[in-house]
């Protein structure tokens, strides 16, 4: 089993920042990439950023996102973290950790945490 641990949300005024951090432990042979995705009230999952395990990211398609976010990972401690800027109101939402771990044995699965809130509001 892999579990995947997030914290670092809570509730902070426009225009602060937040770093969100998450930690895999468990039964990990390798990480491929790890990533963070958000979910508003009312909405559907949405990508954030991913980083695979050589380093590249990659953002998802929000315009809001871009330029504001900043994906990076400690590979040695199995650690992702999500450095979040200039927040608005609208990254009002859940924000949960994804691993594609390797197992063993050739498996790669997907692992999600169980979310941390982030809160926009004056």
């Amino acid at each position: 089993q892999v579990q995947l641990v997030e914290s670092g949300g809570g509730l902070v005024q426009p225009g602060e920042s937040l770093r969100l951090s998450c930690a895999a432990s468990g039964s990990i042979v390798s990480i491929i990439r790890m990533g963070w995705y958000r979910q508003a009230p009312g909405k559907e999952r949405e990508l954030v950023a991913t980083i695979t395990s050589g380093g590249s990211t990659n953002y998802g398609d929000s315009v809001s996102v871009k330029g504001r976010f900043t994906i990076s990972s400690d590979n040695a401690k199995n650690l992702v973290y999500l450095q979040v800027n200039s927040l608005k109101p609208e990254d009002t939402a859940v924000y949960y950790c994804n691993a594609v771990v390797n197992t063993g044995w050739g498996r790669l699965q997907p692992y999600w945490g169980p979310g941390t809130q982030v809160t926009v509001s004056s």
